[in-house]
């Protein structure tokens, strides 16, 4: 069967598999739910590793799906800066010790918007409250447009190791779409002065299916993009939810690439990135094979939390600010959303909480099998249904889901050892969906597959 006429039979709506069970099935929750309780027991099992969200940008993309909002001045900036250490000392209190951290991510929005005074403050609050002395990483998601030097020296001052640079595409045309205008110029400039200050290790974050983009559009970006040497690339398909994220109205659905324009998108950059030598690491990363991610992917000991992909191994990752999603090894607990109701939680004195999923053991589970199949694209559910004490016919319903797909090629099955062929490496999240218990067959919440 042609590759494209796969795409309407399994380009469905389904989870990007960033947690199981997915955001939407995680409950709303009393006071902190018993947050406290999970973060003093992740905090006993070693390290844990931080993600610090800042949700400021000065002008909004109207293809973002991030919680972020725009800010014109550093007022509202420094308000959350304030509420943000009084949220650090909270969850340390709750941890009951100064507790190494193995990486430290930066995400938002924006978090080089920070004033570099505001940065240096709230990283002397983590490193008060945790032991910061054994990161492996330090990250930080930056904006190349008007990345002034001060921000660079901030950066690494504080010891920066890794930025990701939000490129997106250099389509002028498109950029034009998307609100967001950045030359090639401003990119290689940002990457040369914070290689020049020691910070060389970069991601590169592209994207595919936007307005009036093209196959050519996608493949030149990555070409030049390509030239200037990032580790690891993401090639992330613009998830249209303008129902979910009203600024994206401002993008006309009439030149969006369809689901087959899509598709080809998709292809032409993984083999776009295949010829610049990069490795294809689960569904939507690429990176060089000395790449840490690379070595991982190699390894076996890939994993994918909030973040995307990572080579983290921490058994916690504690979520600070606005929407922050902890994962601990108790369940999930998300932040609250809005900023002000963030902020009157943290100075009532009580963790930020809003929703929480306690895992059973049948979600653990399940989770095993879905992350072997995001990153390994491979499982075998005998051993994983030993591991965690189930019959070996537990999850044959699941694999009767597969039969289709195993007809057209996408994944083959040998007993209870499943791999995901080249064929259908893009159908990745619909495959791993036959395993997600809590999936509707009529669910519109999340992105389509491709």
């Amino acid at each position: 069967m042609d590759m494209r006429l796969l795409v309407g039979r399994y380009d469905g709506r389904v989870p990007r598999y960033t947690s199981y069970p997915s955001a939407p099935h995680f409950r709303a929750v009393v006071g902190d739910g018993g947050h406290r309780d999970w973060l003093a027991r992740g905090g006993r099992s070693g390290a844990v590793s931080l993600y610090v969200h800042v949700p400021f940008c000065r002008a909004m993309c109207w293809y973002c799906g991030c919680n972020t909002r725009v800010a014109k001045d550093d007022v509202p900036v420094h308000a959350y800066a304030g509420a943000l250490r009084r949220e650090i000392a909270l969850v340390a209190e709750a941890i009951d010790g100064r507790v190494p951290v193995a990486r430290l991510h930066w995400g938002g929005g924006t978090p080089s918007i920070l004033p570099p005074y505001v940065f240096e403050t709230i990283l002397g609050d983590l490193n008060q409250f945790f032991d910061l002395s054994p990161l492996a990483e330090h990250a930080v998601e930056v904006d190349p447009r008007g990345l002034a030097e001060e921000r660079i020296e901030m950066l690494a001052a504080g010891g920066v190791t890794r930025v990701s640079l939000g490129i997106q595409t250099l389509s002028e045309p498109v950029q034009r779409k998307i609100n967001r205008v950045q030359t090639l110029e401003q990119v290689a400039s940002a990457v040369e002065r914070l290689a020049s200050a020691g910070i060389a290790s970069f991601n590169a974050d592209l994207m595919y299916g936007l307005p009036a983009q093209s196959v050519a559009d996608v493949t030149a970006t990555i070409g030049e993009v390509a030239k200037l040497g990032p580790g690891r690339v993401s090639l992330f398909g613009y998830a249209h939810v303008p129902w979910m994220k009203p600024h994206q109205l401002r993008i006309d659905e009439v030149e969006l690439p369809d689901a087959h324009r899509r598709f080809d998108q998709l292809l032409a950059g993984a083999d776009a990135l295949a010829d610049a030598g990069y490795r294809r690491i689960g569904l939507d990363h690429f990176a060089l094979p000395e790449d840490s991610l690379a070595e991982a992917a190699e390894a076996g000991s890939l994993r994918r939390n909030f973040q995307g992909y990572t080579d983290d191994t921490a058994s916690m990752l504690i979520g600070l600010g606005a929407s922050a999603i902890s994962e601990t090894p108790d369940g999930y607990a998300q932040s609250l959303t809005s900023i002000p109701d963030w902020q009157r939680a943290i100075f009532a004195g009580r963790l930020p909480v809003a929703r929480m999923r306690a895992l059973s053991p049948e979600d653990r589970l399940r989770r095993s099998v879905i992350q072997d199949l995001m990153c390994e694209r491979s499982v075998d559910l005998e051993l994983r249904l030993a591991e965690h004490e189930y019959e070996p016919d537990h999850l044959d319903e699941c694999l009767a889901r597969l039969a289709g797909p195993a007809a057209d090629g996408l994944i083959a099955v040998d007993g209870r050892r499943l791999r995901v062929t080249d064929r259908g490496w893009p159908f990745l999240r619909s495959l791993a969906a036959a395993f997600d218990a809590y999936l509707s067959p009529d669910e519109t919440r999340h992105a389509r597959a491709v």
